[in-house]
């Protein structure tokens, strides 16, 4: 197994970087090479100039505006993206629903949807976790009864990133509490974010970010045309849907971009008045962590190789691996750069201050340094990575299954 990049990969490469470098705009990058979170119009921009590029849906069919890149290419893609800074795409458009409609869409919604979608003119949402329903997602209990041409939604969703965004999400709902399985009395929806009824519900997160919401349906009318692939048959598309999510799940670029930041860092850090690189506990520290990231790219190249010989198109089980080991890597890499800025790091309310201090033209001065003040959001967001995405329990429970066979 070939695990060394081919010429034509390095060239493909340099020329993701090229073109992020010449393309990204300037505010956005800086915002986010101090740490700050993309804004919706961040994304927005990024996303429609990649689409532009005809990068945006790089992992969709090419008819559908999907580029012929095999899995390593899309790998550099993502990895360079995260390294330069840059917004990911919204990945519940690119990766989630998109390849939905695609697969089971009828013509009516992909003539509707597709190109939108792809565009970010339309901002999409995923409305799956439920109190009570999240690593067992079958339980879910929003009900969805039919009445004529319209199905009348009622419920809760939880844990909506970017539902206060939103323009539309794509639901779960119960249309068959009598089924024998859980499984088989659910069925997938498209719902208009406007339609009457909805309500959207702010969850402020430790780092004191607006990321997560709970979204409320009381007697929300959705019509049956809106409905994805047959009635009671949607976690079928739901399981479609979450083997595509699993693509990049390791994340390796942010964290390979994080080490990056602490070689940046190291010359402006003290440690009792010295260099904090002179601190021989901080370089192995360091060092373990590049180790661990190297490892990382080489199971993700594994990974990638082993998808080259697939034909099925089926997720990797082992992409349960990268998701753990990605996480965790993750973590540690964000608690370095904790560590290393020590009092300096800032909440989130904090760094929002000097972020409008600077743009309005305010004098105040800022509360501490640019390049201390990203560490506290990415530290804290990042203890629910192994949540996130699918708890560490459930991957390792995967792994055991379809790997060691257990």
């Amino acid at each position: 197994m070939e695990l060394r990049f081919t010429e034509e990969e390095i060239a493909f490469r340099q020329e993701v970087r090229a073109f992020i470098r010449g393309n990204l705009p300037a505010k956005t990058l800086e915002r986010m090479r101090l740490g700050y979170p993309p804004t919706k119009s961040d994304v927005v921009t990024w996303q429609r100039i990649l689409n532009k590029k005809g990068w945006a849906t790089y992992k969709w069919p090419q008819e559908y505006g999907g580029q012929a890149w095999s899995p390593t290419m899309r790998m550099i893609f993502q990895d360079e993206n995260m390294l330069a800074h840059a917004p990911e795409v919204n990945s519940f458009n690119i990766t989630m629903i998109g390849p939905v409609l695609i697969q089971f869409g009828t013509p009516e919604q992909k003539e509707r949807f597709i190109a939108p979608t792809a565009n970010l003119d339309i901002w999409w949402c995923q409305g799956f976790s439920e109190p009570g329903s999240g690593s067992d997602l079958a339980s879910l209990k929003t009900s969805a009864v039919l009445d004529g041409d319209h199905y009348v939604v009622n419920g809760q969703k939880i844990w909506t990133s970017t539902a206060h965004h939103a323009d539309w999400i794509f639901a779960l709902v119960r249309t068959n509490p009598q089924a024998r399985k859980p499984q088989e009395g659910i069925s997938f929806l498209l719902i208009d974010m406007k339609t009457p009824g909805i309500t959207v519900r702010p969850i402020i997160s430790i780092d004191g970010s607006h990321h997560f919401n709970e979204v409320f349906f009381d007697d929300v009318r959705v019509p049956v045309t809106q409905r994805v692939y047959e009635e009671n048959k949607g976690w079928d598309v739901a399981k479609f849907l979450l083997g595509n999510e699993r693509t990049g799940i390791a994340r390796l670029g942010k964290s390979m971009a994080r080490l990056e930041d602490i070689r940046e860092l190291s010359p402006h850090l003290r440690n009792h008045g010295a260099p904090l690189l002179d601190d021989k506990l901080q370089r192995e520290r360091v060092a373990s962590l590049e180790i661990r990231a190297k490892a990382l790219e080489i199971t993700q190249l594994r990974v990638v190789a082993k998808m080259m010989q697939q034909s099925d198109g089926k997720p990797d089980p082992f992409s349960s691996l990268l998701k753990i080991k990605g996480g965790e890597l993750g973590q540690d890499t964000s608690e370095l750069i904790m560590d290393a800025v020590g009092p300096l790091a800032m909440p989130q309310w904090a760094k929002e201050l000097d972020l409008l201090n600077r743009e309005s033209g305010e004098n105040e001065p800022p509360i501490g340094p640019d390049y201390a003040g990203f560490a506290a959001g990415p530290y804290l967001m990042h203890r629910a990575s192994s949540i996130a995405g699918g708890t560490t329990e459930i991957q390792k429970n995967i792994l055991n299954k379809a790997v060691l066979r257990l």
